[in-house]
């Protein structure tokens, strides 16, 4: 029960906390220098020419700042932003009082765009390229069609699965940017910039340890600081060192690469259940208690990018580096 606190705790950060800690210029925006330097040429462009920017697809695992860069192109543009979850748009005549109320130059942000209903991202394609909406007014005989004008806005979709977007609705997308995980230099700096703005001291051994355990992702790395945080607050006097930030991370359940719970049981079932692999996707899911998409979109990247399982056509497969990392873990007597 504890650790299912913990993992809600870590995968559901407060919404009003996580806004504040927000970069809201781009040269407050640590990582991603590539994108980060096409978006900011693609804004000064746009705004020297008084025009609205591309529509623009922000691709890549969770909690990478898809969300912030948004707020910032809209910010950078001196424009208006309104954001919308892609499940949440159920009728077209969601859609249609969206783009109607947005002016010249506004942003329009939709999360999870791969997860628009079909009929849905049909409207969008006249929207997007010829900022028309055909809308179908009554059913039967009494049906009519009635065309709005819009005003040019900017779409922009984040995704954390591109390859479910059809290909008419990705070629309409004007940039297409993929974020990809951070190093830990660089969230180190977002930990140090996020204490600060907390009033969290902190030195800077103590926010490296935070920054190698976040998996690469900054959402992790500024939920891990408050959860050291708080035992710092409780266990010491207040400030993170290295010490109190491994003790912390420790209670947490978070190994030094990075590993949580969640992490260890994909990977011993695999293993230990699986003989190694090939498992499929769906059986994994079984065998560990979780869904299938959260496997994949949540936890399979990290495990991938870092080496400890492969994907194949069969099905995941344990690595060597896995079978290392669960014999130093079964060493210790941790196994289940």
């Amino acid at each position: 029960m504890a650790q299912r606190y913990i993992n809600d705790v870590l995968a559901k950060p407060d919404a009003a906390l996580e806004m504040t800690l927000r970069p809201v210029l781009f040269s407050e925006f640590t990582g991603q220098k590539k994108v980060k330097e096409r978006l900011e040429i693609a804004v000064q462009a746009a705004r020297q020419r008084g025009e609205a920017l591309d529509h623009i697809l922000l691709s890549g695992p969770p909690g990478l700042g898809k969300t912030t860069l948004a707020y910032i192109i809209s910010k950078a543009m001196d424009s208006n932003i309104k954001c919308v979850s892609g499940p949440t748009i159920e009728k077209a005549g969601d859609l249609a009082g969206l783009l109607t109320n947005l002016e010249e130059r506004d942003v329009l942000f939709i999360d999870e765009i791969h997860r628009l209903q079909k009929t849905i991202e049909e409207y969008l394609y006249p929207a997007m390229e010829d900022f028309k909406l055909d809308i179908i007014i009554d059913q039967g005989p009494n049906a009519r069609s009635v065309r709005l004008n819009l005003p040019r806005f900017t779409l922009i979709g984040a995704t954390t699965r591109s390859g479910l977007l059809t290909a008419p609705l990705l070629s309409r997308f004007g940039m297409k940017e993929r974020l990809d995980y951070y190093n830990a230099a660089e969230l180190q700096k977002i930990v140090i910039r996020s204490a600060r703005i907390l009033g969290v001291p902190i030195d800077d051994e103590g926010a490296m340890e935070i920054a190698r355990r976040s998996r690469g992702t900054p959402r992790i790395a500024n939920n891990l600081l408050r959860r050291v945080r708080d035992y710092a607050q409780v266990k010491a006097d207040g400030k993170i060192t290295v010490q109190i930030a491994k003790l912390a991370l420790e209670m947490l359940e978070i190994d030094e690469n990075g590993l949580d719970e969640m992490d260890k049981r994909i990977l011993e079932t695999i293993v230990l259940k699986f003989g190694g692999g090939p498992v499929g996707i769906n059986s994994l899911a079984v065998a560990v208690g979780e869904e299938p998409d959260t496997i994949e979109e949540v936890y399979e990247p990290y495990l991938i990018m870092e080496g400890y399982i492969n994907r194949t056509q069969q099905g995941r497969v344990a690595t060597e580096l896995c079978r290392k990392w669960l014999k130093a873990f079964d060493e210790q007597g941790n196994l289940f």
